[in-house]
């Protein structure tokens, strides 16, 4: 069927996307504002989370594990499938991540006070640890979305 076909060139772009989003985070933006004073810090992320609630960003974020579960129920292809549901499952637990353990506390940085200091203590290492696990959830489900596209027959 080359509508489910491509419908999981759509899922896999997506993941791949969204995983690259957090990996960039993991390699690049949190080690880099961790060197950053308490004012850079929470100014930073608050701007970043206000930044990222966009189109583009939804349609990977959303747009991926959707697809993802879609195709596990109208895909015909057999020989994927096992890779597919593995990906699907992996890139719903990212959604899951973020919107109950990252976003609740992108909320929190957003409405608290002035003590910056006190903010970032309660906030920086669990985010940092959360956005590692989410990362490699996305990464996994990305790489299984891959391995159902490479086992399928064209």
């Amino acid at each position: 069927m080359a509508a489910a076909k491509a419908v999981l060139v759509a899922a896999v772009v997506a993941a791949g996307l969204i995983a690259g989003l957090f990996y960039a985070y993991a390699v690049s933006v949190m080690p880099g504002l961790a060197h950053a004073d308490d004012h850079t810090f929470v100014t930073a992320m608050r701007e970043i989370n206000v930044a990222i609630l966009n189109g583009w960003f939804l349609l990977s974020f959303l747009g991926a594990p959707l697809l993802a579960v879609v195709l596990c129920f109208i895909s015909r292809a057999r020989e994927g499938l096992p890779w597919l549901i593995a990906g699907a499952v992996l890139l719903v637990a990212m959604l899951v991540i973020t919107g109950a353990v990252n976003v609740p506390m992108n909320d929190a940085l957003a409405a608290q006070g002035a003590d910056l200091a006190a903010l970032r203590a309660r906030f920086e290492q669990p985010w940092v640890l959360w956005n590692t696990v989410r990362t490699v959830a996305s990464v996994a489900g990305f790489g299984c979305l891959v391995g159902a596209l490479a086992t399928r027959r064209a």
